[in-house]
């Protein structure tokens, strides 16, 4: 009997230690809403991932959840990209289609707004598993701390 308790007990750690190392449960529209309330931004939402295609290319076959939000008034871009894919051939998909947009976000900046090419350059699109992201804002950096509190 103590066999089977310290077997069913064993188990149940081992259940809990799965369960709570795994980022399957990120809501991706919590950490873009985390992200909105410590940088108190004001940006428009991408509803649909329609959207993402319209705007980035990605299939939307590829998407699981997503959470985005850009610039309306387009005068230096700032977007913030948060893509679960549905497996990892997906994820490197959607990495690619971010990175050709990052190129021509930094290719906009250099064009139009030469000053702000500095901090464009420290952003960058990341992968994390099946998680991807695109944060091109003046506080990246640490937009992508609060991300990583979620997703790693």
């Amino acid at each position: 009997m103590k066999k089977v308790i310290s077997f069913a007990a064993a188990l149940c750690l081992l259940f809990a230690v799965f369960t709570g190392c795994s980022s399957n449960n990120v809501k991706l529209d919590e950490v873009l809403g985390k992200i909105n309330s410590d940088f108190s931004l004001s940006l428009q939402k991408l509803e649909s991932a329609d959207d993402l295609n319209t705007y980035y290319s990605i299939d939307t076959a590829d998407v699981k959840q997503f959470a985005a939000e850009i610039d309306s008034n387009n005068n230096a871009p700032v977007e913030i990209v948060l893509v679960e894919a549905v497996d990892s051939a997906a994820a490197d998909r959607v990495e690619a289609a971010l990175t050709t947009r990052y190129n021509a976000i930094i290719n906009q900046y250099t064009s139009y707004t030469p000053e702000k090419v500095k901090m464009v350059e420290k952003c960058k699109v990341t992968v994390d598993g099946n998680y991807v992201s695109m944060i091109v804002a003046d506080d990246a950096e640490d937009m992508l701390k609060v991300y990583y509190e979620y997703v790693k």
